[in-house]
């Protein structure tokens, strides 16, 4: 045994954190800065509109009947000083032209603090189609719903709502996500002991009126109807001539049926007398995930969140081309930018880590965009594609993502991917099996999932990365958010090359001129397709969030993911070897 002495030093230090080598005042970096900002700009003014309801005049006609409108209703309902996180705003947005629209699809629905307590907040918005359901808003109330029943959240209604959209009936009520799944769903939460409270300040009419009642509390103004069928109905049914109140007035239902817990004179005193009920429930016991004190200023990211401005090209048709380095992503999100990289050398397309976030340990799976070495079993040194999911980084994830599992951390997806790799050399490694075993981790994952679209997420990249369809507790994108089947470069000129065939087949001499019209329809086709905002229309993603506020968004969501105390046994199942 030798005799020298391993000596320690008690000042040796972990070098974990991540240096930043983005250089923002690059040509480059400022031309991507310039063009994200004008994106963000674009989406906020949007926002503004789509805030704005049904306008003017319908805001006018829901002060003339002494009720206020769903944002004066949120501001004096939430705690002061306090954010909104909403979530479906731009759920429906450029759909029902014909019936004149329905910004965010006639209902708000958010995260916010009531009492100091985080809440799921769903309200409807009575100057969009006097709060009528569309097709869409259905599925946002589900969304809101199943993200409630996911974390655990304790959930309030604003019940201002005509009930369904009847032109559209066919679309809104007999299916298993429309109009009907909201009150199984009502039943189901209750089951599960999350509190639910409902605050009645207009119409509340045919099958929506059991909402209300399969809640914990109801609340009614004084003004209100509750009804099953409303006066003008019961009269052509069965020949009965009552007035609203008689038939579902908040007097007749705090006095007489019993169907209300409290009858309150109007909006002001209703919202006060929800906030004074919130603040009186229990509490239910911490999830077992683990969170460090937390200080937001000592333990802050060490560079600047605007940076990330100038990190991605918002332009679809470049962004493909330029490679950046996913690590300042993540340098900008994390607790003091520290980051354990596990097997940082090893399938470099995906990186994957432990951080902090807000103070909570959480695991990381990133795609990485600039191209990375790689060395064969063989010996053989190539370069390998970023963006690009091979074989080697399948299987790297996979196994993290079981020793996340394992060690009760939740997963954060960030998602730049153009796919798994293809050709001979990708077959002949088993991209298919590697792939199979990642996408059977993700779908198998019990510890709570959150997802941020950075960029391009396309194919069966999306699904691994754990796209909608893996139920990710949360799913935000930021505006430079592109998803699809493939890119739209690859789309766009498989499609032309199709339509162009078509057209020939069918005996149509196209001229040079009349291919570039094609090719310019199909591009602009798939391209608005592919935008973030299209995908939030038809609820893909619950957010479009601007990248500086992606840790507040994150943190937001691991503390609503830490409500929920249980996590289920995980079994991954059956993995290809």
């Amino acid at each position: 045994m030798s005799d020298q002495k391993i000596t320690t030093s008690a000042n040796a230090t972990l070098m974990n954190t991540l240096e930043s080598r983005l250089d923002t005042q690059s040509h480059r970096a400022r031309n991507n800065a310039m063009g994200t900002i004008g994106l963000i700009t674009a989406i906020n003014q949007q926002a503004v509109r789509i805030k704005e309801g049904g306008g003017a005049k319908a805001i006018e006609s829901q002060h003339g009947k002494q009720r206020l409108t769903v944002r004066e209703r949120l501001a004096l309902l939430l705690d002061p000083g306090s954010e909104f996180h909403e979530l479906g705003l731009f759920a429906a947005f450029g759909m029902y032209e014909e019936w004149g629209g329905a910004p965010s699809a006639g209902v708000v629905t958010g995260l916010g603090r009531v009492a100091g307590r985080l809440c799921m907040i769903v309200a409807n918005d009575a100057t969009v189609k006097a709060g009528a359901f569309f097709p869409m808003t259905a599925k946002k109330v589900i969304r809101a719903q199943t993200i409630a029943m996911e974390n655990r959240i304790p959930t309030l209604y604003l019940v201002d709502s005509a009930g369904v959209f009847l032109p559209l009936q066919e679309d809104v009520f007999p299916d298993q996500d429309d109009f009907g799944r909201i009150f199984r769903n009502n039943a189901v939460m209750s089951a599960m002991g999350i509190p639910q409270m409902t605050a009645i300040m207009g119409m509340c009419v045919a099958g929506g009126a059991y909402l209300p009642v399969m809640t914990d509390h109801v609340l009614m103004t004084e003004g209100s109807g509750l009804f099953l069928a409303g006066p003008a109905l019961v009269q052509a049914a069965i020949g009965q001539k009552y007035t609203a109140e008689e038939l579902g007035g908040a007097t007749m239902h705090a006095e007489i049926s019993g169907t209300v817990d409290f009858k309150e004179p109007n909006d002001h005193l209703c919202l006060a007398r929800l906030r004074s009920l919130v603040a009186k429930m229990g509490h239910a016991r911490s999830a077992p995930f683990d969170r460090a004190a937390f200080d937001a200023e000592r333990d802050a990211p060490k560079y600047k969140a605007e940076d990330l401005y100038s990190l991605l090209d918002p332009d679809p048709a470049r962004a493909a081309v330029n490679a950046y380095d996913m690590r300042e992503v993540i340098a900008r999100l994390v607790d003091r930018s520290e980051f354990d990289e596990y097997k940082a050398d090893y399938g470099r397309t995906v990186i994957c880590g432990y951080v902090r976030i807000g103070g909570f340990a959480v695991g990381i799976v990133a795609n990485q965009k600039q191209p990375q070495p790689h060395t064969s079993h063989a010996g053989e040194k190539r370069i390998e594609f970023g963006g690009v999911i091979y074989a080697e980084s399948a299987e790297k994830a996979a196994r993290f993502i079981m020793d996340c599992n394992q060690n009760l951390v939740p997963l954060l997806f960030l998602h730049d991917v153009n796919g798994f790799m293809v050709g001979r050399d990708a077959e002949w490694s088993g991209i298919i099996r590697a792939g199979a075993k990642m996408v059977t981790a993700v779908a198998n994952s019990t510890v709570p999932k959150i997802t941020v679209i950075v960029g391009g997420s396309f194919g069966a990249g999306h699904y691994a990365m754990c796209g909608k369809a893996y139920d990710p507790r949360f799913i935000f994108a930021w505006p430079t958010a592109r998803y699809a089947v493939m890119s739209g470069a690859s789309a766009a000129s498989t499609l032309v090359e199709i339509k162009i065939r078509q057209l020939e087949r069918g005996g149509k001499k196209l001229s040079e001129e009349e291919k570039q019209q094609v090719t310019a329809q199909i591009k602009a086709s798939y391209d608005e397709q592919t935008d973030c905002r299209y995908a939030a229309a038809r609820l893909w993603v619950d957010a479009i969030i601007d990248p500086a506020k992606t840790r507040e968004a994150v943190m937001m969501a691991l503390e609503a993911a830490a409500l929920n105390p249980e996590v289920a046994k995980f079994n991954v199942g059956i993995l290809q070897t």
